[in-house]
């Protein structure tokens, strides 16, 4: 990621005025708060309240009619999910807002009316093409029978590709590959599903057929404050999508086949003690089980596991940070990953 250094006061005020201003400006217009101004709360706050607004607008368009497996409304989450997902682990380039961007401009479009409505994934931000035989492969699914039930995946594997580039571009392969392993999963998930269409289409209709309930997974990151995890010390826009999550599964009638939670640590640790971190991710992982539990979701469902600060997906060395900038860098690997896996009634 890139390193920067701290601001004139005057740019952060500017910086909370343009965040601000962007929850009542026009469609297609949510700016995120310039880089080197995300150092305060009232920021920060301010540009994760322009992520919730453009999620509400997301929601409006299914409440409205739209499927959430649409391939169009389903690339727009994705592109908000990859540039919220960013914008917490501390980007400083201009992915997080490109990313935002064209998620809003589907949702503009579709709010609209418009039709039809754009297909293209463009290599944004910094990123950089990689992997062409699995591009290809997402385009030839658009072209073949079944796409309807493989749409979501392939619109997903779409952005994850773009995020994969994105990340290659700034730190090369070690951190493009997990996304890279997305995108490969999801369009395998993706040809089956419109196998299966097809094959399900193909049946004449007189002969009863049992359908398997179609499959979706979908996950969310919580993060905690620095040596926290009460639920009081979740940050605000994770506790927002642990309650966006459970009314998705209530609104959506989704069943709920599985629930695994892992926790995670920075490597920070004030004790000295090996195991500390272990069980802060213990303690964070038991908070987010006992919230999901609080907003409906069946207990057995959910499995939990700790890792400590032994898989963190930042690094922050080597940018001379320290105290409280060098906790907030760290933010990222004091986590619990939420993987959900579904099926239709």
């Amino acid at each position: 990621m890139k390193t920067f250094s701290a601001p004139p006061l005057t740019t952060v005020f500017a910086a909370m005025a343009l965040a601000a201003a962007s929850l009542s400006a026009p469609a297609q217009d949510t700016r995120l708060a310039p880089e080197k101004a995300r150092i305060s709360d009232p920021v920060i706050q301010a540009d994760y309240d322009g992520y919730l607004a453009l999620q509400e607008r997301i929601k409006k368009l299914n409440d409205g009619g739209r499927r959430v497996a649409d391939y169009h409304l389903a690339k727009a989450q994705c592109w908000l999910d990859v540039s919220f997902h960013e914008y917490t682990r501390n980007d400083r380039g201009p992915f997080p807002q490109a990313a935002l961007s064209e998620s809003e401009k589907l949702v503009a479009a579709m709010e609209q009316g418009a039709s039809p409505l754009p297909t293209d994934t463009p290599l944004v931000g910094e990123a950089v093409m990689l992997r062409p035989d699995l591009w290809e492969r997402a385009r030839a699914l658009r072209g073949e029978g079944g796409f309807e039930c493989a749409a979501q995946k392939t619109a997903c594997a779409e952005v994850e590709l773009v995020h994969a580039g994105n990340e290659h571009a700034q730190q090369q392969w070690r951190h493009a590959k997990p996304y890279v392993q997305k995108a490969e999963d999801l369009l395998a998930q993706a040809s089956s599903e419109a196998a299966s269409c097809r094959a399900a289409a193909a049946v004449p209709a007189v002969v009863p057929v049992a359908v398997a309930a179609r499959q979706n997974w979908f996950g969310v990151e919580v993060v905690f404050a620095f040596d926290r995890s009460g639920v009081a010390d979740i940050r605000p826009a994770s506790r927002a999508q642990l309650e966006s999550l459970a009314e998705r599964l209530k609104r959506d009638g989704l069943v709920v086949e599985s629930i695994d939670l892992v926790g995670h640590a920075d490597r920070l640790n004030r004790t000295g003690n090996t195991a500390y971190n272990l069980a802060l991710s213990e303690k964070r992982v038991a908070t987010v089980r006992d919230e999901l539990v609080r907003l409906g979701v069946e207990p057995a469902r959910i499995s939990t596991s700790a890792r400590g600060d032994g898989t963190p997906v930042v690094d922050c060395s080597g940018r001379g940070l320290s105290g409280a900038a060098l906790q907030e860098c760290l933010l990222p690997n004091r986590r619990v990953d939420v993987q959900v896996r579904t099926r239709s009634p």
